[in-house]
Protein backbone atom coordinates (compact mmCIF):
# COMPACT_ATOMS: atom_id res chain seq x y z
CA UNK A 1 0.00 0.00 0.00
CA UNK A 2 1.34 3.24 -0.93
CA UNK A 3 2.76 5.85 1.93
CA UNK A 4 -0.24 8.15 1.57
CA UNK A 5 -2.36 5.94 1.20
CA UNK A 6 -1.61 4.52 5.06
CA UNK A 7 -1.52 8.50 6.41
CA UNK A 8 -5.14 8.73 5.08
CA UNK A 9 -6.30 5.87 7.11
CA UNK A 10 -4.17 7.04 9.82
CA UNK A 11 -5.89 10.57 9.66
CA UNK A 12 -9.70 8.80 9.11
CA UNK A 13 -8.98 6.30 12.44
CA UNK A 14 -7.88 9.54 14.40
CA UNK A 15 -11.08 11.27 13.25
CA UNK A 16 -12.86 8.58 14.48
CA UNK A 17 -11.32 8.55 17.90
CA UNK A 18 -11.09 12.53 18.38
CA UNK A 19 -14.45 12.69 20.02
CA UNK A 20 -12.52 11.15 23.15
CA UNK A 21 -10.12 14.92 23.37
CA UNK A 22 -12.57 17.25 21.62
CA UNK A 23 -15.45 16.49 22.90
CA UNK A 24 -14.19 17.41 25.98
CA UNK A 25 -12.50 20.65 24.81
CA UNK A 26 -15.61 22.29 23.24
CA UNK A 27 -17.69 21.53 26.83
CA UNK A 28 -14.78 23.48 28.27
CA UNK A 29 -15.28 26.21 26.14
CA UNK A 30 -19.27 25.92 25.81
CA UNK A 31 -19.02 26.04 29.95
CA UNK A 32 -18.26 29.72 29.41
CA UNK A 33 -21.29 30.61 27.46
CA UNK A 34 -25.50 31.42 28.78
CA UNK A 35 -26.13 28.39 26.61
CA UNK A 36 -28.30 25.99 28.99
CA UNK A 37 -26.70 22.89 30.67
CA UNK A 38 -28.98 20.72 28.95
CA UNK A 39 -27.41 22.05 25.48
CA UNK A 40 -24.57 22.01 25.39
CA UNK A 41 -23.21 18.26 25.54
CA UNK A 42 -24.87 17.35 22.53
CA UNK A 43 -24.02 20.86 20.70
CA UNK A 44 -20.16 20.19 21.28
CA UNK A 45 -20.67 16.83 20.14
CA UNK A 46 -21.98 18.56 17.37
CA UNK A 47 -19.52 21.13 16.43
CA UNK A 48 -17.01 18.60 16.92
CA UNK A 49 -18.00 16.91 14.85
CA UNK A 50 -18.07 19.01 12.26
CA UNK A 51 -14.56 20.09 13.04
CA UNK A 52 -13.07 17.08 12.88
CA UNK A 53 -14.16 16.19 9.69
CA UNK A 54 -13.57 19.16 7.78
CA UNK A 55 -10.10 18.94 9.13
CA UNK A 56 -9.81 15.28 8.25
CA UNK A 57 -11.38 15.93 4.47
CA UNK A 58 -8.91 18.62 4.15
CA UNK A 59 -5.44 16.35 4.95
CA UNK A 60 -7.23 14.13 3.26
CA UNK A 61 -7.19 16.52 -0.04
CA UNK A 62 -3.97 17.10 0.28
CA UNK A 63 -2.66 14.42 0.73
CA UNK A 64 -4.69 12.80 -2.09
CA UNK A 65 -2.61 15.35 -4.24
CA UNK A 66 -0.28 12.38 -5.11
CA UNK A 67 -2.67 11.11 -6.78
CA UNK A 68 -2.81 12.86 -9.84
CA UNK A 69 -3.45 11.21 -12.99
CA UNK A 70 -2.66 7.55 -11.18
CA UNK A 71 -5.34 4.92 -12.63
CA UNK A 72 -4.64 2.20 -10.14
CA UNK A 73 -7.82 -0.09 -11.65
CA UNK A 74 -6.81 0.63 -14.99
CA UNK A 75 -8.91 2.64 -17.82
CA UNK A 76 -11.37 5.02 -16.70
CA UNK A 77 -14.90 5.08 -18.23
CA UNK A 78 -15.43 7.93 -20.90
CA UNK A 79 -16.66 11.30 -18.50
CA UNK A 80 -20.56 10.96 -20.20
CA UNK A 81 -20.36 6.91 -19.41
CA UNK A 82 -19.50 8.24 -15.86
CA UNK A 83 -22.19 10.15 -15.52
CA UNK A 84 -24.57 8.04 -16.20
CA UNK A 85 -23.60 5.50 -13.78
CA UNK A 86 -23.19 7.79 -11.12
CA UNK A 87 -26.73 8.99 -11.90
CA UNK A 88 -27.78 5.34 -11.78
CA UNK A 89 -25.76 4.66 -8.80
CA UNK A 90 -28.13 7.01 -6.77
CA UNK A 91 -31.09 4.47 -7.88
CA UNK A 92 -29.08 1.59 -7.51
CA UNK A 93 -27.86 2.66 -4.17
CA UNK A 94 -31.22 3.15 -2.85
CA UNK A 95 -32.49 0.08 -4.43
CA UNK A 96 -29.80 -2.50 -2.78
CA UNK A 97 -30.52 -0.39 0.64
CA UNK A 98 -34.14 -1.68 0.12
CA UNK A 99 -33.55 -4.97 -0.40
CA UNK A 100 -31.24 -5.28 2.07
CA UNK A 101 -33.43 -3.84 4.58
CA UNK A 102 -36.65 -5.86 3.97
CA UNK A 103 -34.29 -8.86 4.12
CA UNK A 104 -33.17 -7.57 7.58
CA UNK A 105 -36.88 -6.92 8.39
CA UNK A 106 -38.19 -10.47 7.26
CA UNK A 107 -35.60 -12.11 9.35
CA UNK A 108 -36.56 -10.00 12.44
CA UNK A 109 -34.11 -7.40 12.20
CA UNK A 110 -35.51 -4.05 13.75
CA UNK A 111 -36.03 -2.01 11.14
CA UNK A 112 -34.24 1.80 11.63
CA UNK A 113 -30.59 3.00 12.36
CA UNK A 114 -30.16 4.30 15.47
CA UNK A 115 -26.82 5.83 13.77
CA UNK A 116 -29.11 7.46 11.56
CA UNK A 117 -31.71 9.10 14.29
CA UNK A 118 -28.69 10.32 16.68
CA UNK A 119 -26.79 12.08 13.34
CA UNK A 120 -30.55 13.44 12.69
CA UNK A 121 -30.78 14.54 16.39
CA UNK A 122 -27.20 16.41 16.49
CA UNK A 123 -28.41 18.16 13.09
CA UNK A 124 -31.32 19.60 14.50
CA UNK A 125 -28.86 21.04 17.27
CA UNK A 126 -26.20 21.77 14.55
CA UNK A 127 -27.45 22.25 11.15
CA UNK A 128 -24.04 22.19 10.07
CA UNK A 129 -23.42 18.81 11.29
CA UNK A 130 -25.82 17.88 7.69
CA UNK A 131 -22.91 18.88 5.70
CA UNK A 132 -21.14 16.10 7.07
CA UNK A 133 -23.84 13.60 6.48
CA UNK A 134 -24.29 13.97 3.52
CA UNK A 135 -21.00 15.38 2.19
CA UNK A 136 -17.84 15.20 3.89
CA UNK A 137 -18.78 12.12 5.49
CA UNK A 138 -19.54 10.03 2.40
CA UNK A 139 -16.09 11.41 0.79
CA UNK A 140 -14.06 9.95 3.39
CA UNK A 141 -15.78 6.70 3.39
CA UNK A 142 -15.71 6.20 -0.23
CA UNK A 143 -11.62 7.50 -0.46
CA UNK A 144 -11.23 5.17 2.55
CA UNK A 145 -13.30 1.97 2.18
CA UNK A 146 -13.75 1.93 -1.89
CA UNK A 147 -10.28 3.58 -2.71
CA UNK A 148 -7.63 2.32 -0.72
CA UNK A 149 -9.12 -0.84 1.10
CA UNK A 150 -11.19 -2.08 -1.55
CA UNK A 151 -8.75 -0.81 -4.25
CA UNK A 152 -6.01 -2.26 -2.56
CA UNK A 153 -7.82 -5.45 -2.07
CA UNK A 154 -8.95 -5.90 -5.24
CA UNK A 155 -4.93 -5.89 -6.79
CA UNK A 156 -4.71 -9.16 -5.32
CA UNK A 157 -8.20 -10.73 -4.99
CA UNK A 158 -11.18 -10.83 -7.09
CA UNK A 159 -13.91 -8.68 -7.04
CA UNK A 160 -16.34 -10.53 -4.90
CA UNK A 161 -13.67 -11.04 -1.66
CA UNK A 162 -12.44 -7.89 -2.21
CA UNK A 163 -15.86 -6.01 -1.70
CA UNK A 164 -16.76 -8.45 0.93
CA UNK A 165 -13.62 -7.69 3.15
CA UNK A 166 -13.45 -3.95 2.14
CA UNK A 167 -17.55 -3.58 3.25
CA UNK A 168 -17.36 -5.63 6.32
CA UNK A 169 -14.92 -2.88 7.29
CA UNK A 170 -17.18 -0.46 6.31
CA UNK A 171 -20.21 -2.33 8.60
CA UNK A 172 -17.70 -2.39 11.42
CA UNK A 173 -16.81 0.71 11.04
CA UNK A 174 -20.48 2.56 11.75
CA UNK A 175 -20.82 -0.07 15.19
CA UNK A 176 -24.52 -1.06 14.20
CA UNK A 177 -23.49 -4.82 13.66
CA UNK A 178 -27.48 -5.45 13.74
CA UNK A 179 -27.56 -4.09 10.46
CA UNK A 180 -24.11 -5.35 9.49
CA UNK A 181 -26.26 -7.00 6.08
CA UNK A 182 -27.23 -3.35 5.10
CA UNK A 183 -23.81 -1.98 5.99
CA UNK A 184 -22.42 -4.94 3.47
CA UNK A 185 -25.38 -4.58 0.56
CA UNK A 186 -24.21 -0.89 0.52
CA UNK A 187 -20.51 -1.45 0.34
CA UNK A 188 -21.00 -4.14 -2.37
CA UNK A 189 -22.91 -1.30 -4.51
CA UNK A 190 -20.36 1.31 -4.26
CA UNK A 191 -17.65 -1.06 -4.85
CA UNK A 192 -19.32 -2.00 -8.30
CA UNK A 193 -20.08 1.73 -9.52
CA UNK A 194 -15.81 1.98 -8.76
CA UNK A 195 -14.72 -0.81 -10.55
CA UNK A 196 -17.14 -0.45 -13.21
CA UNK A 197 -16.05 3.05 -13.93
CA UNK A 198 -12.93 3.15 -12.55
CA UNK A 199 -13.30 6.74 -11.08
CA UNK A 200 -13.92 6.99 -7.19
CA UNK A 201 -16.42 10.08 -8.08
CA UNK A 202 -19.01 8.17 -9.19
CA UNK A 203 -19.32 5.92 -5.96
CA UNK A 204 -18.68 8.91 -3.69
CA UNK A 205 -21.36 11.06 -5.94
CA UNK A 206 -23.94 8.26 -5.62
CA UNK A 207 -22.99 7.75 -1.67
CA UNK A 208 -23.74 11.53 -1.33
CA UNK A 209 -26.94 11.84 -2.77
CA UNK A 210 -28.10 8.99 -1.10
CA UNK A 211 -27.59 10.27 2.25
CA UNK A 212 -28.68 13.78 1.29
CA UNK A 213 -32.23 12.63 0.64
CA UNK A 214 -32.06 10.64 3.87
CA UNK A 215 -31.84 13.60 5.51
CA UNK A 216 -34.34 15.69 3.61
CA UNK A 217 -37.01 12.95 3.71
CA UNK A 218 -36.31 12.19 7.57
CA UNK A 219 -35.89 16.14 8.45
CA UNK A 220 -39.48 16.54 6.37
CA UNK A 221 -41.44 14.14 7.76
CA UNK A 222 -39.91 13.85 11.19
CA UNK A 223 -43.29 15.02 13.06
CA UNK A 224 -45.34 12.18 10.72
CA UNK A 225 -42.59 9.76 11.72
CA UNK A 226 -42.71 10.59 15.14
CA UNK A 227 -46.57 10.04 15.93
CA UNK A 228 -46.40 6.45 13.85
CA UNK A 229 -43.62 4.96 14.23
CA UNK A 230 -44.57 2.27 11.76
CA UNK A 231 -44.20 4.76 9.09
CA UNK A 232 -40.92 5.37 9.86
CA UNK A 233 -40.18 1.90 9.47
CA UNK A 234 -41.60 2.24 5.89
CA UNK A 235 -39.75 4.94 4.97
CA UNK A 236 -36.27 3.53 6.41
CA UNK A 237 -36.90 0.15 4.68
CA UNK A 238 -37.14 2.01 1.12
CA UNK A 239 -34.57 4.49 1.98
CA UNK A 240 -32.29 3.07 5.07
CA UNK A 241 -30.23 5.33 7.24
CA UNK A 242 -27.26 7.25 6.76
CA UNK A 243 -24.46 5.23 5.96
Amino acid sequence: MKKYYWSILITYIAMQFSSILGIPIMLVFLSNTNIPAERIEVLAAGYWIVISFILASIITLVLLRYEKNNRSLGDQASVGASIGWAIGGVFLALFSQSIAGNIERIIGIPTGSENTQNILGLIEAVPLVMVVSSVLGPFLEEIVFRKIIFGTLHKRLNFFLSALISSLIFAVAHMEFVHILLYTAMGFTFAYLYVKTKRILVPIFAHITMNTLVVIVQSLYKDDILKNMEELNKVQSFIGGLL
